[in-house]
């Protein structure tokens, strides 16, 4: 990299938890840092699930950097024991941390493309002392290109959910059927949204966090004068097992076993009614309605409508012209899937990891965050706070710094299915359960009064970690 290149900013794609971090630590290294965010504000996708309650507290959800930053300002930091909802997140230290880095920030600046200045991915000469050029979509239609000297990506995987085929591609009759599927958590604080779903039969399709979030959320609303009628059909790839549930009172982050538990009280009080090993292949209409056909011919009585929480995968379209090094299963950095795959990886913490796992062939291109994980559902936000920082150490050419990578995560106390996750956004339905405890009842819970069917424990988790 040649002088020129080296007073070029790093430009961070996405100002979401990860890449509002990852600024904050290029500030702190000196290094100046320009943020592109698709969205109108700062935690554009984060505030997409605002009525959600995350798992962990307020203590695990913000960058030591970042908070630095902030300190000034007089910012004061929530209260540590409390677990914030993603709304609670994006407007108390998201959005601030995006005031205080000013123009370092620019929303409404879509990426659609990166390259090497001058080179496309199949040019060798002199290509490592290229800066690299970034081609972006404003708001108003408008494209310009941006000089940096490297590249970090924390867009996320937000934006491009997996579909309802079990095979990974789209349920014959999946896209004509789309004004009756959705592929989130149910606001039911919006009246349109409650409307949707009040006195009607929905299936859930999916077996991780985000899904349970629902049938918690659907069960509550059948409790209520406006939502008598209203029932879930629970639809899972596998069967249940004693790992189905998450893992209860084992878990470290008291909030995420919880959130298990009323997924499995939904089922138990006839709320929600469970159809195993079922692999969707096709939806048909019938009248107004829907009916599910499976791989092995099998049709579901009809519903009204259908939720789809199979997880969540990356978008590497706009960097076609780099050359990465992907896992061609996790679609993760190939040094990186090893230590996250859920195939070989079932149990306990997510491994520490920093810049060495998250390179390219490409030098000077990072994924970070959630997109770093690829397809594996296992990630928090703690560990991209210190993908980011040592990302950082890296690029300043603090190596020390930078390989000294320490990282504690709370034990999940469950294996694959309902692992290690930050929101209930971001959980797979295809990791595969072996080794969770049975769950518990449900006697000590409380209901959190932003989120009503989400229930969380009154004493804080030792250790844990959450977020997107």
């Amino acid at each position: 990299m040649n002088a020129a290149t080296e007073q070029l900013p790093v430009v961070v794609i996405g100002a979401g938890p990860t890449g509002l971090a990852a600024a904050a630590h290029l500030v702190e290294r000196g290094i100046e840092p320009l943020v592109l965010e698709a969205g109108p504000t700062a935690g554009a996708a984060v505030r997409e699930w605002a009525h959600v309650r995350l798992f962990s507290t307020w203590s695990e959800l913000t960058d030591p950097a970042a908070e630095k930053l902030l300190a000034p300002t007089g910012w004061v930091k929530p209260d540590p024991k409390a677990y914030p909802t993603g709304g609670d997140w994006a407007d108390r230290y998201l959005q601030p941390l995006a005031d205080v880095l000013g123009d370092k920030v620019r929303t409404g600046a879509r990426v659609t493309g990166v390259s090497r200045a001058g080179r496309d991915r199949i040019v060798d000469a002199d290509r490592e002392t290229q800066p690299f050029t970034v081609q972006i979509e404003l708001a108003d239609g408008s494209e310009q290109r941006v000089l940096a000297r490297a590249v970090i990506d924390a867009s996320g995987t937000w934006s491009t959910p997996s579909p309802i085929g079990g095979n990974g591609l789209p349920a014959l009759g999946e896209k004509a059927a789309a004004a009756r599927i959705s592929y989130r958590v149910p606001d039911l604080k919006d009246p349109a949204v409650r409307a949707r779903y009040a006195g009607k039969r929905t299936a859930v399709i999916g077996s991780g966090a985000s899904a349970f979030t629902a049938l918690a959320t659907l069960a509550d609303l059948s409790k209520s004068e406006d939502g008598t009628g209203t029932h879930a059909l629970w639809i899972l790839r596998r069967g249940i097992s004693g790992s189905t549930f998450g893992g209860g009172s084992a878990d470290q982050l008291p909030a995420r076993g919880a959130l298990g538990l009323a997924a499995k009280a939904a089922v138990d009080e006839g709320h929600a009614d469970a159809v195993t090993g079922f692999r969707t292949q096709a939806i048909e209409r019938d009248g107004n309605q829907l009916t599910l056909v499976g791989e092995d011919s099998r049709r579901l009585d009809p519903v009204d409508e259908v939720i789809v929480l199979t997880g969540l995968r990356p978008d590497h379209s706009f960097l076609g012209e780099l050359r990465l090094g992907l896992d061609d299963r996790l679609q993760a950095p190939a040094a990186l899937a090893p230590l996250i795959d859920p195939n070989q990886h079932s149990c306990g913490t997510v491994y520490p990891h920093g810049h060495r796992e998250l390179a390219h062939p490409e030098q000077g291109v990072y994924l970070v965050g959630m997109k770093s994980y690829g397809r594996a559902p296992t990630f928090l936000a703690l560990t991209g706070y210190e993908q980011v920082r040592s990302v950082a150490a890296a690029l300043a050419g603090d190596l020390e710094s930078a390989d000294r990578v320490e990282l504690a995560l709370p034990e999940t106390g469950v294996c694959g299915g309902s692992g290690l996750y930050d929101t209930p956004e971001t959980a797979s339905e295809d990791a595969a359960g072996c080794c969770t405890p049975a769950p518990q009842p449900l006697a000590a819970l409380t209901t959190a009064p932003a989120l009503q069917p989400l229930p969380v424990v009154e004493s804080a988790p030792t250790g844990g970690c959450c977020g997107s």
